[in-house]
């Protein structure tokens, strides 16, 4: 499937100069594997990765809102927090965010603040997502920044997580 830009869903944005597009770590599958470590520490399983302009990892991050007694250290605040640190600046127009976890209001507000380039994520949010649900932020006519978003990116794997894990949850 090819998406806006002319990228084919699943590559790194934008190709890694040098490094064969094969031997390039996925950026979802980063993202997968700090949901489950986040899982593992009885957060709620969803992770992100950033980009830089090259397609290297800046950022890597999972859940850590119960570790921290933090409401807002979700997945992809670290990492945009980490990122304009490492990056020393507070833009991320020409960076790429995944996630595993269509975004809730929070961290969409918080991408437009970041200025963040493009966002890739994979299971849908009906009930707590900002982008495609609920206040859908990017289509607001106000909205100072719009990037560009493609979901359900690995969808039936990130939503079987987080049934998997709230299953366990109630049932444990």
């Amino acid at each position: 499937m090819v998406a806006a830009g002319g990228y084919r869903i699943g590559m790194i944005f934008p190709p890694v100069h040098g490094v064969a597009p094969e031997s390039a770590p996925d950026p979802m599958s980063v993202a997968f594997a700090q949901a489950r470590a986040a899982a593992a520490r009885g957060e709620v399983p969803v992770g992100a990765v950033l980009l830089g302009p090259d397609g290297t990892i800046i950022a890597r991050a999972g859940n850590r809102t119960e570790e921290l007694r933090d409401p807002s250290a979700h997945a992809e605040m670290l990492v945009m927090r980490a990122a304009t640190q490492a990056r020393d600046g507070a833009r991320l127009s020409d960076c790429t965010l995944y996630v595993t976890l269509e975004p809730c209001p929070m961290c969409a507000a918080a991408a437009v603040h970041f200025r963040v380039g493009r966002i890739l994520f994979g299971a849908y949010d009906p009930k707590g997502g900002g982008v495609e649900h609920g206040p859908r932020l990017f289509a607001r006519r106000d909205c100072l920044h719009r990037p560009e978003t493609i979901g359900g990116l690995r969808e039936r794997e990130a939503a079987a997580m987080l049934r998997g894990f709230f299953r366990d949850r109630r049932d444990g």
